[in-house]
């Protein structure tokens, strides 16, 4: 008899989690700075375990305290994903409970884990809409004292202060998935006044197309053309590149990026990705 167990995945896991990983066609995988298994030895992160065979795994480490992103699950084909979710996320509400509980939340990609979350509570919080800018000519948009600089390491804790500043909770990133990004990016660019840093945006490229992976103004700054101007900046950074087409993506709800976007020429794809929260109670 085969012993099942689940338990918390560990760096030994490595490459046992990444063949189960290449080899299944199950998966979700967030959109992260971070592959999956760079999150091995982190809280979190749980595999069931039958004799020598790793055949389901999940991970939501809590990288800001209260949110934890379903970085990844995957089970093998002789699962079927209800099964292979409901054994390892008895144990993950156990130990997240116990650990003081948290917001769990997870980006959709695909309609059976879709299913999964549904079917176990968890609840539709907003969708994730994409739109797409295409070269196009456009005037040059400048704010009154705001100049536009290449980011840099040093800029990365007023950077996060200004992420931290400008969105929900919920989208909040880390000093070090900032610091990931920037390593990452093809253009990473800030906005400062006088008083330093009030804006900042970071994008990726790959083969013909750019994607604006983040774009921030601090609060007490949006509506005075600092949005406008790390945009215009970005287009001509992009079309001098041979760039001319810019993916982004945005909240649903988020109507100041929306009209943002889409004054400056982006348009709606009609792709779509729903975002699911469960909030995870601490034990008293």
């Amino acid at each position: 008899m085969i012993n099942t167990q689940v338990r918390p995945a560990d760096l030994n896991d490595h490459q046992r989690l990444s063949n189960l990983i290449f080899f299944e066609t199950r998966s979700h995988r967030h959109l992260d700075w971070r592959s999956p298994l760079e999150w091995l030895g982190e809280d979190f992160f749980w595999a069931v375990e039958e004799g020598t065979q790793l055949t389901a795994a999940l991970a939501c480490p809590e990288e800001i305290k209260g949110i934890a992103w379903v970085r990844l699950f995957v089970h093998s084909g002789y699962w079927s994903a209800d099964n292979a979710w409901i054994t390892l996320w008895d144990a993950a509400r156990t130990d997240i409970a116990r650990a003081g509980g948290t917001k769990v939340a997870a980006i959709v990609q695909h309609s059976w884990f879709q299913k999964v979350l549904e079917l176990n509570g968890f609840e539709n919080r907003q969708n994730i809409v994409m739109l797409e800018w295409s070269y196009q000519p456009w005037a040059a948009r400048e704010a009154a004292g705001i100049r536009i600089r290449k980011m840099t390491e040093a800029d990365l804790p007023h950077v996060t202060e200004v992420d931290w500043a400008s969105f929900d909770p919920l989208w909040h990133n880390s000093q070090e998935t900032l610091r990931r990004a920037l390593a990452q990016s093809m253009f990473a660019m800030v906005a400062e006044d006088d008083r330093g840093i009030v804006g900042y945006q970071v994008t990726t490229g790959s083969g013909a197309r750019a994607h604006l992976a983040r774009l921030a103004v601090h609060p007490s700054m949006q509506g005075r053309g600092v949005g406008k101007a790390l945009l215009g900046d970005l287009f001509g950074r992009l079309v001098q590149n041979g760039y001319l087409k810019l993916s982004v993506n945005t909240q649903s709800d988020n109507q100041t990026s929306l009209k943002l976007y889409q004054r400056m020429g982006f348009v709606r794809t009609g792709d779509a990705y729903p975002v699911y929260t469960f909030d995870v109670a601490s034990y008293s």
